[in-house]
Order: C-alpha cells, then sequence, then structure tokens
C-alpha cells in the first residue's frame, strides 16, 4: 500500500499588516524589512479566532476537495507551536471535534517551521502499515500570539493562517509519495525558541518576564545554518531517488525569508518558474507555510494532476526536512 497526496486547502484571516503599519509600531521601514526579507504584509487573526478555527477552515477545503467523506477519515495530525492550549488538549484533537470527525486518533506535532512535513511523513508512515486509510494533516499557527511587537527583529517576520491536505491509501505506486527525509539538532535550541512556559523555563512563570512568553531568535546565526541545511538536504533527497531538479515542476520551500529561499533556490539550480513565493503576502507562517504555498498554486491552476513538488523547510529545534511528493487527486 502507498500513500498518496490527495487534496489541498487553506484559510488566511482577513486582517492584514503591513510594513507601513509596522513602521508605526518599531524602528523599522517597508524598505528595511522588503530588502532583508521579502516581506511586504502578514494576516493576524481576529481576536476570538483560535488556531484551532483557522485549521478548521483550512481542513473543510482539503476534505470537500478530496472526494472522501468525512467519516472515512481515521487520523488527524495537526503541526503547530502556537497551540490554542500550551499544554492539553491538543489542537488536532479540538480540530476534530469541530469537524465531527466521531471518536478517531488524533494529536499534535511541535516542529515549528518543519512541522507539515513531519506531519506529512507521520501520515505516509501510518498508510503505509496498513494502520491507517484517510489522514487528514493539518499546519495551523496563530503566531500573533506569541509574538512580541516591541522586538523589530522578530515582529517582522510572522503571520498567522492554516493548511491542510488528505494523504490516503493508493494501490498504484505512480501515484506515491516518493520519500520524506526529516532531521533535528537540539544542539543549536537556542537560536530560535519561545524561553518561556515550560518545564525548561528560567522563569517562575509567564508573568516573570514577559517577553520570555514570545519567539526569540538569533537572525544571522539561523540564516547560515538554515542555508546550509537545506540546501544539503535537498541535494541529497534527490541524489537518493535520482531525481533531477529539471523534474520539479514545483519547488515549494517553507516561505521564512526571500533571501533563504533565493539561496538554496540558486544552489539546486531551480528556475525561477520552479519555485513558489507567498512570503510577500503572508509572510512566516511557521508550520502552516508550505501548505498554503501549495493552495496558492493550486487555486491559481498551476498545479495540476501528477505536477512532481518538492517540499522543504527549516525551524526551531532546530528541525528540517524535504519531501518529493507527485500531486495524486483522486480520479
Amino acid at each position: 500500500m502507498y500513500a498518496a497526496f490527495r487534496s489541498i486547502g487553506a484559510y488566511v484571516p482577513e486582517k492584514i499588516l503591513t510594513n507601513e503599519d509596522l513602521e508605526k509600531m518599531v524602528d523599522t521601514s517597508d524598505e528595511w524589512i522588503t530588502k532583508r526579507t521579502g516581506i511586504k504584509e502578514r494576516r493576524i487573526a481576529s481576536e476570538n479566532e483560535t488556531t484551532s478555527d483557522m485549521g478548521v477552515k483550512a481542513a473543510s477545503l482539503a476534505i470537500e476537495r478530496s472526494g472522501i467523506d468525512k467519516s472515512e477519515i481515521d487520523l488527524v495530525v495537526c503541526a503547530t507551536i502556537s497551540p490554542d492550549y500550551l499544554c492539553m488538549p491538543s489542537t488536532a484533537t479540538i480540530i476534530t471535534d469541530k469537524l465531527g470527525l466521531g471518536n478517531i486518533m488524533a494529536f499534535d506535532i511541535s516542529a515549528a517551521c518543519t512541522g507539515f512535513i513531519y506531519a506529512l511523513n507521520v501520515a505516509k508512515a501510518f498508510v503505509e502499515s496498513g494502520l491507517k486509510k484517510n489522514v487528514l494533516i493539518v499546519g495551523a499557527e496563530r503566531l500573533s500570539k506569541i509574538t512580541d511587537y516591541s522586538d523589530r527583529a522578530t515582529c517582522i517576520l510572522f503571520g498567522d493562517g492554516a493548511g491542510a491536505a488528505m494523504i490516503s491509501a493508493t494501490e498504484d505506486k505512480r501515484e506515491a509519495i516518493i520519500d520524506v527525509h526529516t532531521g533535528s539538532d537540539g544542539s543549536y535550541a537556542e537560536l530560535l525558541m519561545t524561553p518561556n512556559g515550560g518545564s525548561g523555563s528560567i522563569h517562575d512563570s509567564l508573568t516573570a518576564e514577559s517577553a520570555g512568553a514570545f519567539m526569540q531568535m538569533k537572525g544571522n546565526e539561523t540564516f547560515k545554518v538554515a542555508v546550509r541545511t537545506l540546501t544539503n538536504d535537498v541535494k541529497e533527497i534527490l541524489e537518493t531517488n535520482k531525481i533531477s531538479s529539471d523534474s520539479i515542476k514545483h519547488f515549494v520551500p517553507h516561505q521564512a525569508n526571500y533571501r533563504i529561499i533565493k539561496a538554496v533556490g540558486d544552489a539546486l539550480e531551480m528556475k525561477d518558474e520552479q519555485v513558489v513565493l507567498t512570503v510577500a503576502k503572508y509572510g512566516n507562517t511557521s508550520g502552516a507555510s508550505i501548505p498554503m504555498a501549495i493552495n496558492d498554486i493550486y487555486e491559481s491552476g498551476k498545479l495540476k494532476a501528477g505536477d512532481m513538488m518538492l517540499l522543504d523547510a527549516f525551524g526551531g529545534g532546530l528541525t528540517w526536512g524535504s519531501a518529493l511528493v507527485p500531486f495524486s487527486p483522486k480520479k
């Protein structure tokens, strides 16, 4: 049995936070942000909009497009670092309940920006083992909730949104997800982290030092490690599977920073028309970024059945991953 990538869906909040808006909040400028990140605007969830709310909207679209009845879904995996609740319940269980999927297995994955690829790997394993037939994977983030809008190094980067995909069993090898690579290195944990709120926190509570409840990043160091790690990982998955970069229809990187995407794309000799870019209008949406980008090319008519996608991501942990995924909608 093989695992097929059947459908995609996404949701973005209505509110837009532009670079010009940020100029009024911190010492920055549209020119500075655009030059260093490629970001022009990002979406921000409404006050009463939760991560699970956004995940449900994206998932509902992915389910509808899959042609699979909700009663046939037997696992939900949610990739998020901004869950509805810090410890429990998992956001996946809340999404499952809101979708009315019944008493099925559901859990979260915390792998930061690599979360969706981790979830894809888990779904692939469950399907190929025969344990599950239809796995709904969701990447959903309300990063505005853990962003310090007085820290110009991070507040310019992050936005909110959600994406989802249906991964289903198939006997047709031509439809199968070819390969998924994932890895991590905890020795780099301090480069990108939210240092407060857990048992490893240096503070007694979230109120002890408010900044500790927000994301913190060492930007220059993260950039260097990201480019080196992603380039090596993507080259490895292509070489392992004897696939050339010319065979890739859509290179869908995590939308963290245009300079990272450009550096990795150039190293892989990807043409501009192969590279999917949404960072300018959504910013960095962590685990939601890759499915949101896939949804963009789907809704624009660029993603066709049989198209080969190369996904790659790098995130806090540190974590990284890549995947070779043909788009295989249900016939």
